[in-house]
Formats: structure tokens, sequence, C-alpha cells
């Protein structure tokens, strides 16, 4: 297997989370024998402050020309005073629009030896095991008209979709679901929305394709209630995009920590991987950056533009083998427990890198006998 990944560290404690995700790569490519090329591009603000721009025109050249980029955040408040077009978050609204990812996934899974972060009750969030697939050109993020009248005091902002932009996302939906359990939950507004009208019944008409999955569907707002209630009742959510965006980062709720979250966009002409987080400039290198989100954005890369489905789920493995060792990084550490071990950015990827290579090198065992 050949990859060639652009890897857009960024800002803020983008570079340090990308250094500990690129690790687990590098490691997965030595025990297979796969090639991965990993090219560094600019985004963000230090490219801002390196070429004048959010995303360089040879950064976009790199990440087309690559099988996967590999992002780790984007932000800086010393470049608030820009106007937006010309901000590091411009840049990463930009590359998504150039790659033409339609479907962005999001999982949240409830580990074990975290249980106590989240404020749901252990036995609400236990197995609880969700994939958002969330619908990312479309919706209000991008339907028009859209204006601002500042002297009538008005705005305007239009939520559109066609059927062929539900198809492509829903059939996403279904396709993970059937390698999951077999389970996809639409969310609309159907009750009030003619748009989530047209999103209901084309979802449907796509679930006939798919008749070993069941679909059930969701207000958004009983599915706000129902997300925090029964999470274990969730396997594939498919949403639109306002929707997903609310949606999955309620989900947060349920790991404990945003520092934990992967995501994937993909169905464009290359996948683009980065964790939920965002930069936090104000701990940048020091060390209490979380990795866990990008080396499970790393494991996102092995499943969806590798297909190395069970060196993905190694790395997963190996994440929840770790915390479940007591190790943690700041923004997962909680006060009084006796159990745990307060570990560095590096450290944390160090505890990974060791728990995937014994695992590895088990597989290679067996494989030998």
């Amino acid at each position: 297997m050949k990859l060639n990944i652009a890897v857009l560290a960024g800002d803020g404690i983008g570079p340090e989370v990308t250094r500990e995700a690129t690790t687990i790569l590098r490691a997965v490519a030595e025990f297979g024998g796969h090639d991965f090329v990993f090219t560094p591009a600019l985004i963000g603000g230090v490219a801002i402050t390196g070429t004048g721009g959010p995303l360089p025109q040879a950064t976009l050249d790199i990440a087309l020309a690559s099988d996967a980029v590999v992002l780790g955040a984007v932000g800086d408040n010393k470049f608030n005073a820009l106007s937006p077009d010309k901000r590091p978050e411009a840049g990463l609204l930009q590359i998504r629009q150039a790659l033409g990812g339609f479907a962005n996934l999001r999982p949240s899974v409830a580990y074990s030896a975290l249980a106590g972060n989240s404020p749901l009750r252990p036995e609400v969030t236990a197995g609880a095991d969700i994939l958002f697939v969330r619908e990312l050109l479309g919706g209000l993020y991008f339907g028009a008209p859209r204006w601002w009248n500042r002297d009538e005091n008005e705005a305007i902002n239009t939520m559109r979709y066609t059927k062929n932009e539900i198809v492509r996302v829903a059939r996403i939906a279904f396709e993970l679901a059937t390698r999951r359990k077999k389970k996809v939950t639409s969310v609309d507004k159907a009750n009030v929305l003619e748009v989530s009208q047209l999103w209901r019944a084309t979802v449907t008409e796509i679930a006939a394709e798919y008749p070993e999955v069941t679909l059930e569907h969701q207000l958004v707002d009983s599915m706000a209630m129902h997300l925090m209630n029964t999470p274990r009742s969730f396997d594939v959510v498919l949403t639109e995009n306002l929707f997903g965006d609310i949606l999955s980062d309620e989900s947060g709720v349920i790991t404990g920590s945003l520092g934990m979250l992967p995501s994937a966009t993909i169905g464009g002409t290359v996948n683009l991987y980065e964790p939920v987080h965002g930069s936090a400039p104000d701990i940048a290198g020091t060390g209490k950056a979380n990795p866990l989100g990008a080396i499970l954005t790393a494991a996102m890369v092995l499943r969806h533009s590798a297909g190395l489905e069970a060196d993905a789920a190694a790395i997963e493995a190996a994440v929840a083998q770790v915390l479940a060792t007591g190790a943690r990084t700041a923004d997962i550490a909680r006060g009084g427990d006796a159990n745990q071990q307060l570990v560095s950015t590096q450290e944390m990827g160090k505890l990974v890198h060791q728990a995937l290579a014994q695992s590895l090198d088990r597989t290679q065992s067996m494989h030998a006998v």
C-alpha cells in the first residue's frame, strides 16, 4: 500500500497533536510494509505569516495531488483584526471547498475509562458508539440568497437542498451502516420545513436499496434529547448541515471531551481528516494538548483512504487500552482520582505507540505461525 499524505499542521496545538498522529501512521506503515509519504504544507495563521494568505496555492496543489490530507487546527487571536476572508479560518473553509468532500464523518465513542468525565451517568453512556454522517456542502451554510441589511435590521439565510445532494450523502450513511450495526437514524424537521420533507422522502427512497439496514426518522429537537438520554440506541446518524453541526458537537458530552473526537470529510477529490477540537493557542507549546483526537483521526485515514480496517481498529484499541491504564492529559484529568497519571502530549503519544506496537507484534506473530 502506497499513500501520499499531505500534512497541514496549522496553528496553536495543531503541530503538536499532528506530530503524534503521523508517528502512529509511520508505525503502521513500518509494521505493515506500507509506503506512506508525508508532505508538510502551510495553512491558517502560519501560512498568513509565511506567505500572506491562509491557503497558499502551493498548499492547495500538494493537497490535490495527495491521497489524503491530515489537518491539525487553524486559528489564532492575533489575526482577529483581519477581515473574515483573510483570517486563518478562511483557509480551512477554502480547502474543504476545493477538496469537495460532502460527507463529514464524526464518531462519538464512550470510553469506559472516561465515564466519569461525562456529566451523563455512566449507565447512560456505557457502550455508546455513534457515527454522525453530516452533509457538509448544502443547507443554510451555503444556500442563496443570503444577506444582512443593516439599514433595515433584516437578515436572510436560505436552507436549500437538491435531491441529488441528499441521495449522495444518504448512500454513504447506509453503506457505512452495513459495516456496523445496520441502523440509520435520519434527522430532520419534516413537521415544519419543506426542505426536511424532501430530505425525509429521499432518505426513505434510498433506504429501499438497503433492506438489511433499519431506518428510523427523528425530529431534530427530540433527537437532541434522545442523544443525551439513550445514546446507545443510535448507530449511524444522518443529518443535514446545520443539524449535524449542532448534534455532533453535543455528542462530545458522551465522550467527556472534544479532545477525543476525530473527523473525516469524504466524497470529494481527496479526503480531509482533522480532529474536532480547535487550535487552543493559549496552551500551545505547554505539552497539555490532548493528541488522542488526532490519533483517532489517523485511524480514520487508514479506514477510509487506505482500506486498512484492521490497522484502524488496532489504533482505536490502543487508545482505549492506554486510557484504561489511567494515563490522562490535562483536559481529561479528574481531581481526586488516585488511579490516573497526568502525562504530556508527547508522553500520551508514546504510550499509544507502545500499545499499538505490542498489538501489531502479536498480529505478526500469529500470521507467522
